[in-house]
């Protein structure tokens, strides 16, 4: 009995079980790409993330008290409620808990492993309007910008301001709890940006205006690597976006890897200037009018594009898993290049709405399409996130239809009866547009 109780508690402390705390399809990334290395793996997020739905996930339910959800999860990782998960590695997928781990890093590390970090740069980072500052004392080229925290102070500013521009929150986070739309809010005219700072000061959030940098959005690229304990940078990958949706404003719906030439040295000049740690991304666009790349945002964690790194050859959560249990690895030098992904119902949502604006033909958009792509929710080996995902915009679009209740494996009739219903939608359900 004592052998057996050693044997697995080397095993527990040679393969560690992971938490996965918030995200979107980045934890379903993470979730793929550890659960098939074997690890074992829990999930923290809000009720209908999808990760929840993944064979490789058990759910941690948390019960909601009457603070944020922030809140609620720290509780839970700080109490005795966690207890059983002591030694796990606890790992951001979202800036509500990178800010989470950041404000209790101390106490989180006595009871967690966490990824390398500096909690300063990371928060600042989190922070846009520190970000944008940082990015000007280190050189980087961004958007012009202004900072207003009064009706007042707009008008004064009246004369300097460019439009179209747009009311960029200082924590993202904040803002998306509040208002179910873009990332941020866009005036084409003075009354207009008048009218939306009324809008997110009447909602408590803080922003600062930002210029439109013109241009289609496949000249928005991206840079990834992984800063050690001295700031050196273990590997370069880049990407670039396609296409967006909405245009010009949403989030990306089709990537691919690329050779983005500039990107590197102008994302670790702000890496290094702010003393990042650990995992970084830095978000460009190339501005046409001065032929220059200007910073549109960081991040100091796994990203929605997680699936396209790991498929191109950086598999960036086991990467920061091996690290953090000293497992052999090597660095990845070299990534696939050309390899997309794809969001196909929102893509075909830009595709109309750039074909209405006549950029985009039908017979270019199938074109563009008509080659092996990423999807970033289905995978063979793990069908039932995408099952959910496919259930519940129909139940939006027909609003009749009952979500069957299944948080895992489950009987397999249960999954077959899902496919079924999601079949007959796709097929012979009413057509709405």
């Amino acid at each position: 009995m004592r052998t057996n109780t050693i044997t697995q508690r080397h095993r527990q402390l040679a393969i560690p079980p992971i938490i996965i705390a918030g995200g979107d399809t980045n934890a379903l990334s993470i979730a793929w790409s550890l659960g098939r290395a074997g690890v074992e793996i829990y999930a923290i997020n809000a009720p209908g993330a999808l990760v929840k739905y993944s064979r490789f996930c058990k759910w941690i339910e948390i019960a909601r008290g009457s603070g944020t959800l922030q809140e609620d999860w720290a509780a839970y990782l700080l109490g005795s409620e966690s207890e059983h998960l002591r030694g796990s590695i606890l790992l951001a997928a979202s800036d509500v808990v990178i800010e989470l781990i950041a404000t209790h890093r101390q106490q989180l590390s006595k009871k967690f492993r966490l990824d390398l970090s500096n909690p300063a740069a990371q928060l600042c980072m989190l922070n846009k309007l520190c970000t944008y500052r940082a990015a000007r004392a280190a050189g980087v080229p961004t958007p012009k910008f202004w900072v207003a925290d009064t009706r007042e102070q707009i008008w004064n500013l009246k004369d300097d301001l460019v439009f179209p521009l747009i009311l960029k929150p200082i924590l993202s986070h904040e803002f998306k709890d509040k208002f179910n739309c873009a990332p941020f809010m866009q005036a084409r005219r003075f009354d207009e940006a008048l009218d939306a700072f009324d809008a997110v000061s009447n909602a408590g959030i803080k922003t600062f205006l930002v210029e439109v940098i013109p241009g289609p959005d496949d000249k928005l690229c991206s840079y990834y690597t992984y800063l050690d304990e001295s700031g050196q940078n273990l590997f370069d990958y880049t990407k670039r976006i396609i296409r967006r949706f909405p245009i010009n404003m949403g989030a990306g719906v089709y990537h691919i890897t690329d050779n983005v030439a500039d990107i590197k040295e102008l994302s670790l000049k702000l890496f290094r200037h702010v003393g990042l740690r650990g995992i970084a991304n830095a978000e460009f666009k190339l501005d046409e009018r001065d032929n220059q790349l200007k910073l549109i945002e960081c991040n100091a964690r796994f990203t929605a594009a997680d699936c396209l790194l790991a498929a191109s050859g950086l598999n960036l959560s086991l990467f920061v898993y091996n690290r953090l249990t000293g497992r052999p690895q090597q660095v990845p030098k070299t990534y696939r290049l050309g390899l997309r992904l794809w969001h196909p119902l929102r893509d075909y949502m830009a595709y109309r709405q750039l074909n209405k604006m006549g950029l985009l033909t039908f017979r270019d958009w199938v074109r563009s399409v008509l080659r092996p792509q990423i999807f970033p929710i289905f995978r063979w080996y793990d069908p039932l996130p995408a099952i959910i995902n496919v259930v519940r915009r129909a139940h939006r679009l027909f609003g009749r239809m009952r979500i069957p209740r299944f948080t895992g494996h489950r009987r397999q009739v249960e999954i077959l009866g899902a496919v079924h219903l999601a079949g007959e939608i796709n097929s012979g359900g009413r057509h709405q547009t």
